[in-house]
């Protein structure tokens, strides 16, 4: 069955999914909504993750949604059910020509690889644009994306929805105020294993009726679709889409020490893991960066990245209250959120999260949605205090309440009411530095050299992997 067919028979070509190729909608051209106090959203990308974010966006009661694009015509019909009146498309290309005067915001939320062509063809039609993370799949692209950002003025954020948390920001002001002092090591952790040690497929399987495969490979390399390693959700794990377990919650673990500390990026960077297969990233990676100091740190900081499953290895920065010692430490799932904030009453790591290490103290940042603890001298410190002159409140435990708030600052910012706290001017060195990580990945072992000024490893063979060769679908 082609996708033709598929769409005829689901009926989803009687919601309007089956007017052209590219273009599919049934309906006349809309009406152009004035800007003036609303904003008109388009979205790319509307299955998984996407879908959240049109959710989070849409709820906004300035947006209207005015156009979706997914390459998959199930994502486009589920999401065409919620915002019956917005145009839909296969290709973004098509929707941002077809409807350039009836867009204000751009939402892109595809796999890693189509992030920046999606979000610079936006931009370049003076779209104001919300991207997911990471940024960009090289990093080229990020600094090509932070470029024009700047030169057109418009209002961008990256999908770090965590920075507008409370207990992120509450440890973003306790480390600027020197709560552990100047902080020289950071080791932060995820057990996630988006890796792949297995060997390259072979063969081919049937394209699914409701996929453009072209469209969905966008600029990657041509290649046949196989189930499994792909669509929907696989090529997270893979070198020529994704940017492994790093690139996921590496952005968003890794993102409240980097804004606290005010960090740039890495001189330095080296990850131990298994060698490269060109396919796959590896299960298993501890990445260790060397930064130039800041306000907030010792002359340098040390910051390890550790994610696969058995992360963290054991190490006495980790030990806990509780703890017998270095090797007894045990993690515990996170997925409890609690008001009190007991996560390490018995010496258990939270599944994932932060470590500052100062020199007055330490400072644990669970992931996610509990309090940071201070443990000075090995046993925990009443922070109360410090939390409470900073008139937060009381801790926010609702995730339907805390989840739409990044994306309501980036629709307020385009209405001139608010700031972004993650644009791209921010985002794009965050990304930078993940990804450098990333390839370091593709040399085991080996401390890599980089010269932010230049944008080049001084390791030549390296500069490959900064930028790709796109294809043209």
């Amino acid at each position: 069955m082609n996708k033709r067919e598929f769409l005829k028979k689901s009926g989803i070509g009687a919601l309007g999914l089956l007017a052209a190729p590219s273009v599919l909608s049934a309906q006349d051209k809309l009406r152009t909504i004035k800007p003036d106090g609303r904003i008109r959203t388009a979205h790319i990308g509307v299955g998984n993750m996407g879908a959240a974010d049109l959710n989070d966006i849409s709820s906004h009661p300035q947006v209207d949604v005015v156009a979706l694009c997914d390459v998959d015509a199930i994502n486009l019909s589920s999401a065409r059910k919620k915002h019956p009146n917005a145009r839909v498309f296969f290709d973004y290309r098509v929707m941002l020509e077809d409807m350039a005067d009836e867009i204000d915001a751009v939402i892109v939320s595809t796999p890693d690889h189509m992030h920046a062509p999606a979000s610079m063809l936006a931009m370049e039609k003076n779209k104001h644009v919300y991207c997911q993370k990471p940024l960009t799949h090289y990093v080229s692209e990020s600094r090509a994306m932070k470029k024009m950002a700047e030169e057109k003025g418009l209002v961008t954020q990256m999908g770090i929805q965590v920075h507008s948390f409370y207990d992120y920001k509450l440890a973003t002001m306790l480390i600027r105020d020197g709560i552990i002092g100047k902080v020289h090591t950071v080791h932060a952790w995820s057990p996630k294993s988006w890796g792949y040690n297995g060997p390259k497929p072979v063969g081919e399987d049937p394209v699914p009726a409701q996929l453009d495969w072209n469209l969905w490979l966008g600029v990657a390399e041509n290649r046949p679709y196989k189930e499994g390693f792909y669509h929907p959700g696989n090529w997270r794990k893979l070198m020529d889409m994704g940017c492994g377990t790093l690139g996921d919650m590496g952005v968003h673990i890794c993102d409240t020490p980097y804004n606290a500390l005010n960090l740039d990026v890495p001189m330095t960077i080296k990850n131990e893991c298994r060698e490269s297969n060109g396919f796959g990233y590896p299960e298993n990676n501890i990445v260790t960066y060397e930064f130039p100091g800041t306000d907030y740190t010792t002359e340098t900081l040390k910051w390890i990245w550790y994610d696969g499953p058995g992360m963290p290895p054991p190490n006495k920065d980790l030990v806990l209250p509780g703890a017998k010692n270095e090797s007894s430490v045990k993690k515990k799932a996170s997925t409890n959120i609690s008001l009190d904030a007991n996560i390490a009453a018995e010496g258990e790591l939270p599944e994932q999260g932060t470590m500052f290490v100062g020199t007055k103290g330490r400072l644990l940042l669970p992931h996610f949605m509990q309090l940071p603890r201070k443990i000075v001298k090995g046993k925990y410190v009443d922070i109360s205090k410090e939390i409470n002159k900073y008139n937060l409140g009381a801790p926010i435990r609702n995730y339907e309440s805390e989840g739409p708030k990044h994306y309501h600052q980036f629709i307020d910012a385009c209405l001139g009411k608010d700031k972004c706290t993650a644009p791209f001017e921010y985002s794009a060195r965050l990304t930078e530095t993940i990804l450098l990580g990333v390839i370091a990945g593709r040399f085991p072992n080996k401390k890599l050299h980089w010269d932010s000024e230049n944008a080049r490893f001084l390791e030549e063979e390296a500069n490959q992997y900064l930028s790709g060769k796109y294809r043209k679908f």
